[in-house]
């Protein structure tokens, strides 16, 4: 199930997410040299009519498009290519099309899987509908406490309805879920109604390790009450709702993500959290166990996520590239060759030693 869930998740949506840069670039008439699904040895591939090599290689935990002028599958600039050439070499030679078409074309591959991402939340939407509280006025009622509990400790009671954490006015429960579960050890203002008056307590979240059913471990934050139980309807929505509901999710997702990160990176949350290869393959074996409708949720999260890691900007990665376009718009002029070939390389080099150190603390994590 590991192998079969990755090679179902990260070969669809490192297709796609070429095959967006592969596109764009088709259409600005620059040339694409090669198009692989995954890295290194080639397994198998065939030229097309367009001189373009399409083939899968054996690592099949990435992929590129290599266009005229790459010296390799990073994209680094050939630093022949940087300089000025004969208007027929230049035909087709990525780095010498316009600024605005290359922004583009870069911008091609993390914006197929945004619209991957958000056309699975939207098609989930408009088949199952909207979930709502079929009685608002029974949201976020205490109910009672747990045994450990920092909202009783606050002076919350049985029967007080929270309605806003830090000043943000919460929907439903899981909006109160969310606002407190990413946020453990932190203090956060709670406003509740008791009697019909509105009060704000200090509440300091409750840092708790929990498991869900596969075993995998997590930090959570919880304050120790439970809600009065109450139903949820599912209300029909159209494309163009469906479409702003999953971009508000999708954001919603990035905030957890960028939420998480800087939790670890502050040491408030364990480095072993990062998921490398072999917890992505993990995590989509257990989503494919669980049906086909947790499996393609899944792949959504995923997308999303190669979207966000592939604009940080980081030499090498697509949104090294825009940062070295934006100081090109500043500079009237492309940053030189040699700066350009050592700032590629410290990229490369540097997404290596982060593949390497996530893949090791996946594995620590999981096996030992």
């Amino acid at each position: 199930m590991m192998i079969l869930g990755f090679l179902l998740v990260l070969g669809p949506l490192v297709t796609v997410h070429e095959l967006g840069h592969y596109l764009v670039g088709r259409w600005f008439g620059v040339k694409a040299e090669a198009f692989s699904v995954g890295f290194g040895k080639e397994l198998i591939g065939r030229n097309d009519k367009h001189g373009t090599r399409w083939k899968i290689s054996a690592l099949p935990i990435g992929g590129y498009v290599q266009f005229k002028g790459d010296m390799n599958p990073a994209s680094i600039p050939d630093a022949d290519a940087l300089r000025d050439l004969p208007a027929d070499e230049r035909d087709g030679n990525f780095h010498h099309a316009a600024l605005w078409k290359r922004v583009l074309i870069v911008l091609a591959g993390p914006v197929t899987n945004i619209l991957v991402a958000l056309g699975i939340f939207a098609a989930f939407l408009m088949i199952y509908g909207k979930a709502l509280p079929a009685d608002p006025a029974q949201q976020n009622i205490v109910a009672s406490f747990a045994e450990v509990s920092a909202a009783r400790e606050a002076g919350l009671e049985v029967g007080d309805k929270i309605v806003a954490v830090n000043d943000e006015t919460l929907t439903d429960f899981r909006h109160l879920q969310r606002s407190i579960a990413l946020y453990p050890g932190e203090t956060v203002d709670i406003s509740y109604v008791r009697d019909g008056e509105t009060s704000t307590v200090p509440v300091t979240i409750g840092s708790f390790q929990e498991k869900d059913r596969f075993g995998n471990e997590s930090t959570v934050g919880r304050i120790g009450i439970a809600p009065e139980p109450f139903e949820r309807v599912f209300e029909p929505v159209g494309p163009i709702e469906a479409t702003s509901l999953a971009v508000t999710q999708s954001l919603q997702i990035v905030d957890m993500m960028v939420t998480g990160i800087k939790q670890i990176l502050l040491g408030d949350r364990s480095v072993r959290e990062l998921g490398g290869p072999i917890k992505i393959a993990k995590y989509s074996g257990e989503q494919l166990s669980l049906g086909p409708d947790a499996f393609v949720f899944f792949v959504a999260l995923i997308s999303i996520n190669l979207a966000f890691i592939n604009l940080l900007p980081i030499p090498a990665l697509d949104g090294g590239h825009l940062a070295f376009y934006a100081v090109e718009a500043v500079r009237r002029k492309p940053v030189g060759p040699v700066g350009t070939e050592w700032a590629y390389r410290t990229g490369v080099a540097l997404v290596l030693m982060l593949m390497i150190f996530v893949t090791a603390n996946d594995v620590v994590s999981l096996f030992i």
